[in-house]
C-alpha cells in the first residue's frame, strides 16, 4: 500500500495526500454482494440531529463482508482486491471451491491467486481464520470475535493488528492496537495477519470539499458561538473559556475526561486499560 503526494498546482492540491490505489484490481463490486445503504445522516427516528457534523456525501452501496468466516474446511482463492467506500481498509473477493463468493477484509501481503481457508485445523498462513487457542504466541491477528460464532468485531480498521501474549485456562491474553490488554475466550476466531492499507492514517483531504464528499459537515469551535449555543461562547473578541475546565456543548467535562462506564460487564476481562 502506498500514498500519493500532490504538488501545489491549485489551492486544493497544496496539502493533499491521498491513497494511490495501486493495489486495486477491480472497480465494480460483485452484484450479489452489495445492497442499498440508507444512511441516517446523524438523525434519529424523529428527524432530530443526535450526532452533529454528519450529512450529505456521495451515495454508497454497502458491501456485505464475511466477518464470521464460518465456511470451514473449504478452500477459497483470492480473485480481486477492491475499494470499499464504507471503511478505510481494502476488501478481497474470494471464490470458494464449491462456487460461492464472499468478501473479506484484505490482509496485508495477501496476493491475487493465494488460497485461504477457515477452520480449527488450518495452517498458520496470512488470511486464514482459526480459533485463538490454536494460534501461537506472538502472532499478529485481526478481525477478532468477542463472542464465539458472532463474527469479528474488533481490530478491523486499516493497518491494525493485535498480538497474542499468553494463554491460560479458557482465555487468551491479547494486546490490542490501543495498547489495552484483555482476555478473550479461546474458542473465538481470528484472522492471521494485519489489515491492509496501513498508510491510511497519512491521508489528508487538502480541501473542505473532499470532506463533504465523504459525508462530513463543518465543525465550528465553541469559543466562536453564542452563550446559548455553547458553554465556551460569548464575550467580546477572543476570550478564555470562563469555566474551571473545558466543557462539551452539553456542559459535561471535555478534553481528557474518561467517558467509559465505571461499572461495565467487560471490566473483569481487561487486565490493563488503554492509556
Amino acid at each position: 500500500m502506498s500514498i500519493r503526494f500532490y504538488k501545489s498546482y491549485t489551492p486544493g492540491t497544496r496539502n493533499r495526500v491521498l491513497s494511490s490505489f495501486n493495489e486495486i484490481t477491480q472497480n465494480k463490486p460483485e452484484k450479489n454482494l452489495i445492497k442499498k445503504n440508507h444512511r441516517n445522516k446523524g438523525r434519529n427516528n424523529r428527524g432530530i440531529i443526535t450526532i452533529r457534523h454528519r450529512g450529505g456525501g456521495h451515495k454508497r452501496r454497502y458491501r456485505i463482508i464475511d466477518f464470521r468466516r464460518n465456511k470451514h474446511e473449504i478452500e477459497a482463492v483470492v480473485k480481486t482486491i477492491e475499494y470499499d467506500p464504507n471503511r478505510n481498509a481494502r476488501i478481497s473477493l474470494i471464490n470458494y471451491t464449491d462456487g460461492e463468493k464472499r468478501y473479506i477484509l484484505h490482509p496485508n501481503k495477501l496476493l491475487i491467486g493465494d488460497k485461504v481457508i477457515s477452520g480449527p485445523n488450518c495452517n498458520l498462513k496470512i488470511g486464514n481464520s482459526m480459533p485463538l487457542e490454536q494460534i501461537p504466541l506472538g502472532a499478529l491477528i485481526h478481525n477478532i470475535e468477542l463472542t464465539p460464532n458472532k463474527g469479528g468485531q474488533i481490530v478491523r480498521t486499516a493497518g491494525s493488528s493485535a498480538k497474542i501474549l499468553a494463554k491460560e485456562g479458557n482465555y487468551v491474553t491479547l494486546r490490542l492496537p490501543s495498547k489495552e490488554i484483555r482476555l478473550i475466550r479461546k474458542e473465538c476466531f481470528a484472522t492471521i495477519g494485519e489489515v491492509s492499507n496501513n498508510d491510511a492514517f497519512l491521508v489528508q483531504s487538502g480541501k473542505a470539499g473532499r470532506s463533504r464528499w465523504l459525508g462530513k459537515r463543518p465543525t465550528v469551535r465553541g469559543s466562536v458561538m453564542n452563550p446559548c449555543d455553547h458553554p465556551h461562547g460569548g464575550g467580546e473578541g477572543r476570550t478564555p473559556i470562563g469555566r474551571i475546565r473545558p466543557l462539551t456543548p452539553w456542559g459535561k467535562p471535555a478534553l481528557g475526561i474518561k467517558t467509559r462506564k465505571t461499572k461495565k460487564f467487560s471490566d473483569v476481562y481487561i487486565l490493563r486499560p488503554r492509556s
